[in-house]
């Protein structure tokens, strides 16, 4: 089982370094809260985190132990295997084979069993090969959030209803890191997409030659598992977790409790109540109704924790701007005035540096890369583009700017509201771009998302790795590569550099040390000169649990400190 393979093993290992709660003695079941709340800033958008609203808004930080995967985002932000689910493993073949196996007593909370349908689903969603006409040109039917790894599959053997899969990568690729494919947040239940749909089921429908057919599974995929407050049809959402959605309104939050059907450990806490971004967190906490907050650091203004265990720490995501490759951006020459008017050096000293980093590695300094991470072996050799951008250069953004042929720039940075950190990052930015003849305005709304940016709406987007506004980023780091590659879901800015894309692929397949640090170093040349977005820290996040949590354990990653919440218990 997950828990007494991969999870509880992980706790036992990372309680001593990562922030947990106060109490690990026992106590009576009289003393036990019977629901927790988790304060989290991503955005309740969808269910289907696979999507790019979901990958981009925060979905995996909610739904992990409620759509489980293979695999799943640890704490330190690594790939572990979920065994309750199933297995994985990679077996001999002329090319990369693996082979899935669900569990025999995997059922979802409807009482339907799990299948190889839902991954031939994730595979037919992220796969890139079903499309329709577009303004210009041939579009992806799906809404996925990237291709990566799952447009090198060639097929996926599977029988409708099996609990075995097959899955075959095209002979001349070799995808190294398989396990971030079918993982927590990207199986889906691939019975109600078919019933949505109206067909048989999935697979025949994938493997059919009738366009109408994916037309309409795709269609659901994308919208019919969208989260409006008050407005949930349940029988839509069934779990493949320990816990199951109950309700969701804005006055009593996302409400998850045990799923009676979970064949694995069962939850310690029956209820867990989730209060996304926009919420009053302070408010939540003086009702006595949060026992876990976990937040972008300065994000809530005047935040206090009193009776809980706080720390502020570095994450896995990377706060950036990430700029639009059209409008007033479309020249190269004013991305590089920009970047060379935001006072990187004065935003980490001011807004970016968390109490609790180390002297070295992740958050010690500036992020000076964009794909590669600060404690990376590769990263101190690989950022060289970024020394002419490590503090304002009025003279040389003048120059720039005069060589774009733009007068009076006016750059519109969005983000989601509330953020007093993101609001100040905004503040020292357009200060300092004034000399510069640059204009920047602050286009922070509470119904922000990153696809304004595609949409003209702003010029740039602050926010985490892939434009997310709350929890961000993976040791993998695939979602940081992937939303820079032409054509991606996560790629709000559509940027598009064929040189970057064959750099993607290659380090994608190649694991030589040599190779690697080349290539990297190349990606990196190629991102500083172009500037589809402008490093600027490790996002740091405030991460608190009440002193009465037993087993909590830090998440500063894509998955968030939710990553383990079937484990919490919290006495008072």
């Amino acid at each position: 089982m997950r828990q007494a393979g991969g999870v509880t093993r992980l706790i036992g290992a990372l309680v001593a370094s990562a922030l947990a709660g106060a109490a690990v003695t026992g106590c009576s079941s009289e003393d036990q809260v019977p629901s927790i709340g988790y304060a989290v800033d991503a955005t309740l958008a969808t269910y289907n985190g696979a999507t790019a609203l979901g990958a981009s808004s925060g979905s995996a930080a909610v739904f992990g132990r409620v759509l489980t995967g293979f695999f799943y985002t640890g704490p330190a932000g690594q790939q572990v295997a979920d065994t309750d689910l199933g297995t994985a493993k990679e077996v001999p073949g002329e090319a990369q084979t693996i082979q899935y196996r669900l569990n025999p007593a995997s059922t979802y909370s409807d009482g339907v069993p799990t299948s190889c349908d839902d991954l031939v689903l994730a595979w037919a969603a992220h796969s890139g090969k079903y499309t329709k006409p577009g303004e210009h040109g041939e579009v992806p039917l799906f809404d996925a959030a990237t291709t990566a790894g799952y447009s090198d599959i060639e097929r996926v053997d599977c029988q409708p209803g099996s609990k075995d899969a097959t899955v075959v990568f095209r002979p001349d690729r070799h995808y190294l890191p398989w396990r971030t494919l079918f993982a927590a947040g990207e199986l889906m239940p691939a019975h109600v997409a078919a019933r949505a749909a109206n067909v048989s089921d999935v697979v025949t429908a994938v493997s059919g030659a009738d366009p109408s057919a994916i037309g309409r599974v795709a269609e659901f995929w994308n919208t019919g598992w969208k989260l409006e407050p008050g407005d949930i049809d349940i029988a839509n959402f069934p779990s493949s977790g320990p816990y199951r959605i109950e309700s969701y309104s804005a006055e009593d939050g996302l409400v998850l409790v045990a799923n009676e059907r979970w064949w694995g450990e069962k939850p310690e806490t029956p209820r867990i109540v989730v209060w996304p971004k926009g919420v009053d967190v302070q408010q939540k906490i003086a009702d006595n109704a949060v026992g876990v907050v976990d937040v972008g650091m300065g994000s809530v203004n005047g935040l206090q924790l009193d009776g809980f265990t706080a720390q502020d720490v570095p994450s896995r995501g990377a706060e950036q701007l990430t700029l639009a490759t059209g409008g007033v951006f479309g020249s190269a020459d004013l991305r590089r005035a920009f970047a060379l008017c935001v006072p990187r050096q004065q935003l980490f000293n001011d807004v970016g540096r968390a109490k609790d980093a180390p002297p070295n590695g992740l958050g010690s300094g500036p992020l000076n890369a964009h794909v590669v991470q600060q404690d990376s072996l590769y990263y101190a050799a690989v950022t060289g583009g970024a020394n002419k951008y490590a503090n304002p250069d009025v003279g040389a953004a003048i120059k720039a700017a005069s060589a774009s042929g733009t007068k009076n720039p006016t750059v519109r940075i969005g983000y989601q509201l509330p953020d007093d950190r993101r609001a100040r990052t905004v503040s020292i930015i357009a200060e300092a771009c004034k000399p510069a003849g640059i204009n920047v305005v602050d286009a922070g709304s509470p119904e922000f998302t990153p696809a304004q940016l595609t949409g003209g709406q702003v010029d740039a987007v602050l926010g985490g790795t892939a434009s997310a506004p709350g929890p961000s980023g993976s040791a993998d780091g695939v979602a940081a590569t992937s939303a820079l590659v032409a054509g991606d879901g996560l790629n709000f800015g559509s940027y598009a550099n064929g040189r970057y894309d064959t750099i993607t692929n290659q380090l994608a397949a190649d694991d030589d040390s040599a190779t690697k640090l080349s290539l990297l170093t190349e990606a990196e040349n190629v991102l500083w000169a172009d500037l589809p977005s402008i490093p600027l820290f490790a996002t740091p996040r405030t991460i608190a649990f009440h002193n009465g949590l037993r087993n909590g354990v830090a998440g500063p990653t894509q998955a968030g400190s939710g990553w383990n919440m079937d484990r919490w218990v919290l006495t008072r």
